[in-house]
């Protein structure tokens, strides 16, 4: 690009579209901001729409990543209820629902994901929920008063997150999962197992190796959940959490690449130098992905994530490129136990169990390497283990199975 940059389209409002809009002013981006959202609400925080908003524990105020008196005073135009349709391109312009056309000097995609589609008949009918957005926890809290029997399907960080809030109503939670354990793609199998048990002592029933065939319904609304093996299970609500896709057919059309999410390189550019994407729906190179099954290119849905990328972004676009290499982690609150993960694991990762108190924290090694760390109330030990991963310190089997080794003398020395 020729002469300054003087605007930038943001495309997408949630964590990583808002954080790389702050970002751009707090490193001194004076042009024009425009930030683009389809939903109408403020940018807000999605992960407690599962756990304390759900609870009743916060409000939709407490969710606002920033009040709206904070767009106006750095100067970022906030569009709400409005969807990008096109890119063009070579005309450095993005089209918008409403017919208008905005250009752009450089133009960041931040469309993130959205919940994967049950494929079975009766998925649409009244009673099958997701959660994904406010309005969605908004229907869930309302849809949950008075009801009894809950069936959810898939049991991953949201619908564990949802059955841990439901159990302890004192409502009937039955998890159907398609794996034999929960949060097979994201933990190890003590983990896994650690969680099953705590679910089922809160009063939640899991079906294992399950296949869902069908919604039965009446009258309308979904009654019941028919597996594979012919059960069918009664349910006054039925939410689906099976994962989510990259929103990536913009991308895509604007013939951008795009496998699995939107290819960017370590510094967070597309394959058009005018346009650089962050957050949930990008696919980028990783040494944490190092060994793993897909290669080192690997897409990470959390918050840290995008929030890291918005950061990385914004230096960059404000003269100070460096390749993004931030240490991934995640967290999932799931009744009273909190869980927290560092670095990646793949399937086959050795793991050496570390118990203290009530706690215990799961190290994960990748050819003699740590690759990551599971932590249930551990929060020293993830710390500790966030620290080892950036720094690329050695720490070894036997040291993380030792309770007496002191993990943040190694990581801070």
């Amino acid at each position: 690009m020729s002469g300054p940059m003087e605007t930038i389209v943001i495309v997408g409002a949630g964590q990583a579209g808002f954080q790389a809009a702050a970002s751009l002013r707090e490193a001194g981006f004076s042009g024009r901001l425009t930030l683009v959202g389809e939903e109408a609400a403020l940018p807000y925080q999605r992960p407690p729409l599962s756990k304390a908003y759900l609870a009743g524990k916060t409000d939709a105020r407490g969710l606002l990543l920033r009040q709206e008196s904070f767009f106006a005073e750095h100067r970022i135009a906030h569009r709400p209820g409005i969807r990008v349709t096109a890119i063009d391109r070579a005309g450095r312009s993005v089209r918008l629902s409403d017919g208008e056309d905005l250009s752009y000097d450089h133009l960041i995609l931040a469309t993130g994901t959205r919940n994967r589609a049950l494929p079975v008949p009766g998925a649409d009918l009244d009673g099958v929920r997701q959660l994904r957005s406010l309005d969605d926890a908004d229907a869930l809290r309302a849809a949950i008063e008075g009801i009894h029997r809950i069936v959810v399907i898939g049991a991953g960080f949201i619908g564990l997150e949802f059955a841990a809030v439901c159990a302890a109503r004192g409502l009937s939670v039955t998890v159907i999962e398609a794996a034999e354990r929960v949060m097979a793609r994201a933990v190890s199998p003590e983990t896994s197992e650690a969680f099953r048990a705590f679910h089922e002592e809160a009063g939640v029933t899991f079906l294992f190796g399950a296949g869902v065939t069908a919604i039965e319904g009446e009258g309308g609304r979904a009654v019941a959940v028919r597996t594979a093996d012919g059960q069918s299970l009664p349910a006054d609500l039925v939410l689906v959490g099976i994962g989510v896709v990259p929103n990536q057919e913009l991308a895509a059309e604007a013939g951008l690449a795009v496998r699995d999410g939107i290819e960017i390189d370590a510094f967070l550019a597309t394959s058009d130098p005018a346009i650089s994407a962050i957050g949930d729906c990008v696919r980028f190179p990783s040494r944490f992905a190092s060994g793993m099954p897909g290669g080192d290119r690997v897409r990470i849905e959390s918050v840290q994530n995008a929030v890291d990328q918005g950061r990385c972004l914004a230096a960059r676009l404000t003269g100070r490129p460096a390749a993004y290499d931030a240490v991934p982690w995640f967290w999932s609150d799931q009744g009273p136990r909190k869980l927290q993960i560092a670095g990646l694991a793949a399937p086959s990762d050795a793991s050496v169990l570390r118990r203290a108190g009530a706690g215990f924290s799961v190290f994960r090694f990748r050819d003699g390497a740590l690759s990551a760390v599971e932590s249930v109330d551990r929060p020293a030990d993830h710390m500790a283990a966030r620290r080892l991963l950036a720094a690329g310190k050695r720490l070894t089997p036997e040291q993380a199975g030792d309770p007496g080794f002191d993990l943040k003398a190694l990581a801070t020395g």
